[in-house]
């Protein structure tokens, strides 16, 4: 299974929001970057199945976006395991969930998504900056180990 993890983009800061944190939203700069980011993914076919995203808003409007440049609303889906702590042990559960698919793009948070995928590339360190995307191959879901193909920041991914 080749699986994308996608940051969220720049969301309002904690000292200018002033609700819920799952509610903090995405700025307008985080939806252009993020606009930019989903055309670069769009040009480039990557045949994703699903798109899962954490239930928080800043990572669900990011999901929305992207689904919606790759043709994929339809198959846009929210998962309460990609919120904040997710790791490792989650993900293997839910591959297993979707282990029918070839490609799924998770849509998440920091630090969980670096440790997540240095752990699934034998410990190594990865910085995921938001509106970031990870590439990694799985080949058998059942080890949940796997090889970074490649990891993007935004600003590559700009024009």
């Amino acid at each position: 299974m080749r699986l994308y993890f996608l940051r969220h983009g720049n969301a309002s800061s904690n000292q200018e929001w002033s609700g819920d944190d799952t509610l903090r939203p995405l700025t307008e700069k985080g939806r252009k970057v993020l606009d930019g980011v989903a055309g670069f993914l769009a040009d480039q076919r990557l045949g994703i199945d699903l798109v899962v995203a954490s239930p928080l808003v800043r990572a669900l409007q990011t999901a929305q976006l992207v689904a919606k440049r790759l043709g994929l609303t339809d198959r846009l889906e929210t998962d309460e395991r990609l919120a904040p702590g997710f790791g490792p042990a989650t993900l293997g559960e839910l591959l297993r969930s979707h282990a029918d698919l070839g490609a799924l793009m998770l849509v998440g948070h920091e630090p969980d998504f670096s440790n997540t995928v240095g752990a699934l590339i034998g410990r190594g360190r990865v910085v995921c900056k938001k509106g970031s995307v990870a590439c990694v191959n799985v080949p058998d879901i059942a080890t949940i180990e796997g090889e970074l193909e490649w990891l993007l920041p935004p600003g590559l991914l700009t024009p």
